[in-house]
């Protein structure tokens, strides 16, 4: 950095890196600012419109949607989670790992394998009609599968391996101390779970619960091919089908509002709250093995919600790309696939080289302001897809349509929409909605490395960037590639943010899967699917070795 001086004080210019760390931090805000200025000076106000009519709907649903999931996976979640590290049951050593798979399929691909398996013609009510000698529907009673109820299992059994995941590392870590205790005092396998593990994990599972409904907020395939209308849908009505961009950012403010809402009790839930292990002798609690009926009733327990989650929508989808085998060789779903590739791996490498750059940049200022600006960056993370779109797209159209005319006038010649008429805003919104995980990864890996080592380099007459990429870089390789995998299975998935910033006739193969099951032609939609679930798969592999 260079000294100015000036009169009696000197100020310190900020280097490159402090620079560049701050504009990055400021891309990544900026959406979110974007949309509540937006919602807050919209060209044509629909709030008194909203309020009366639609947005209620919309908020209730979503309320129940959040709560519903977040319920629902956390008992799931706990409870195998649990299991799996306090018993020995048959099959417990694949389950422990087979749990985390559902995280591998995006909750619409399950939607439409649900609809496919319980639906009037679907196998299970052909069955029933053949095997009872029923003739229509009016002869017997069904669920109606295209409802919140549907929407709540179908996002449940998607998402309920987050809580999962972080309640078995907790309950893992627990000392044998407490649970012998318990047990001396008379306390039953139960009473153990609900009065010593459970309070011992509460904050683990209350921020895997969080996770799980911030996802269902951001759900829009699900919800939407179910039928239910929630703030996410609200905000695809009321800016495409409206064309009120100023109401879709209204409803987004109100998206993000119930985020930060959700994330404020998260926290405030266990701010009073610490657990630490205060024995000397720490020992971790021994497996106890469940035999006969308790043991493949444990066995079965964890066993359903894999069955929902994962194998009955990899076997329907599965299916369909077999019986439709001919959809391989679809010209489009290559094109689209190309696409995703290129979108999704650009993406990824821009994410996480901005996250390392941001993450030394503020390790090198030493200064208080820099280091607030890592945690306001991960915002993005919980914002929605469709609440990145609306506040990344309406502002580059503006600055498109603003740059498009300055040089139509000067010049005579139309250069179109740089921004919006590509793929640029498509992986910006990538880039900001991921962002977190770059970031995550890369300060848990720079934090890893001694200080000495990049002092010693320096002292040897390496500069700053010669730091980074001789000293940092070799020992946070697989951090950076990890991250780099999971940003891009991350960017492969989404799906509201691809909906609405997408140019004109360009696919991925998330965005050809919603568009071929919406035309109830799951055989089209089924070789992308397939390719999408591989994707996830990767990731999972990659987060199993990581926490084993």
């Amino acid at each position: 950095m260079a000294m100015i001086e000036t009169g009696r004080r000197n100020f310190r210019l900020p280097s490159r890196w402090s620079v560049g760390a701050a504009l990055i931090a400021l891309v990544v805000v900026a959406p979110i600012i974007a949309v509540f200025g937006i919602a807050l000076f919209p060209k044509e106000n629909i709030w008194p419109h909203l309020i009366s009519t639609t947005l209620p709907r919309y908020l209730m649903t979503t309320a129940k949607l959040m709560l519903g999931v977040g319920i629902l996976a956390a008992i799931v979640g706990t409870g195998a989670a649990w299991l799996v590290a306090r018993y020995d049951f048959p099959g417990r050593r694949w389950l422990e790992w087979l749990l985390l798979l559902p995280l591998g399929i995006p909750a619409y691909v399950g939607a439409y394998a649900l609809v496919d398996f319980l639906e009037y013609a679907g196998p299970v009510q052909t069955t029933l009609r053949r095997m009872f000698g029923w003739t229509n529907a009016q002869d017997y009673w069904f669920p109606e599968i295209r409802s919140l109820g549907a929407a709540i299992l179908v996002l449940a059994a998607a998402l309920f391996p987050y809580v999962y995941l972080l309640a078995r590392n907790a309950f893992r870590e627990q000392s044998a101390s407490s649970d012998e205790v318990a047990r001396s005092l008379g306390a039953g396998p139960f009473a153990r779970f609900w009065r010593v593990g459970l309070p011992l994990a509460r904050p683990a599972i209350a921020a895997g619960v969080a996770i799980v409904m911030m996802e269902s907020i951001n759900d829009f395939g699900t919800v939407d091919y179910f039928a239910v209308q929630t703030l996410t849908t609200g905000i695809f009505s009321v800016w495409l089908e409206a064309n009120n961009a100023g109401g879709a950012a209204q409803i987004a403010s109100v998206v993000l509002l119930l985020v930060v809402l959700l994330v404020t009790l998260e926290k405030l839930s266990r701010r009073r709250m610490r657990f630490f292990n205060l024995s000397t002798r720490y020992r971790p609690v021994a497996r106890r093995p469940l035999r006969g009926g308790f043991g493949w009733l444990a066995t079965v327990a964890c066993t359903l919600p894999l069955l929902l989650g994962f194998f009955l929508p990899c076997g329907v989808i599965l299916s369909h790309a077999i019986d439709n085998a001919e959809n391989w060789l679809d010209s489009e779903l290559w094109r689209a696939g190309l696409n995703t590739l290129v979108v999704c791996g650009t993406a990824a490498v821009i994410t996480v080289a901005a996250g390392v750059f941001l993450v030394y940049g503020v390790r090198l200022s030493g200064q208080k302001l820099p280091r607030l600006l890592l945690p306001v960056t991960t915002i993005g993370y919980a914002a929605p897809g469709a609440v990145l779109g609306v506040g990344i797209l309406i502002p580059l159209a503006a600055i498109d349509n603003t740059v498009a005319d300055a040089i139509w006038s000067t010049t005579g010649w139309d250069p179109g929409l740089v921004m919006t008429g590509t793929a640029f805003a498509l992986i910006l919104a990538y880039c900001v909605r991921f962002f977190a995980i770059a970031q995550g990864a890369a300060d848990a890996a720079m934090g890893r490395v001694s200080p000495n080592l990049p002092l010693a380099a320096r002292s040897l007459g390496r500069n700053q960037s010669q730091v980074l990429t001789s000293v940092y870089y070799p020992l946070m390789r697989a951090s950076v590639a990890s991250a780099l995998l999971l940003v891009f299975v991350d960017c492969v998935k989404e799906l509201p943010a691809t909906l609405l910033l997408r140019p004109f006739n360009y696919e991925t193969l998330a965005t050809r899967v919603h568009e071929q099951a919406s035309l109830e032609n799951l055989g089209g939609a089924a070789p992308a699917a397939i390719l999408v679930i591989l994707f996830g798969l990767l990731a999972v592999g990659f987060l199993a070795r990581a926490n084993r």
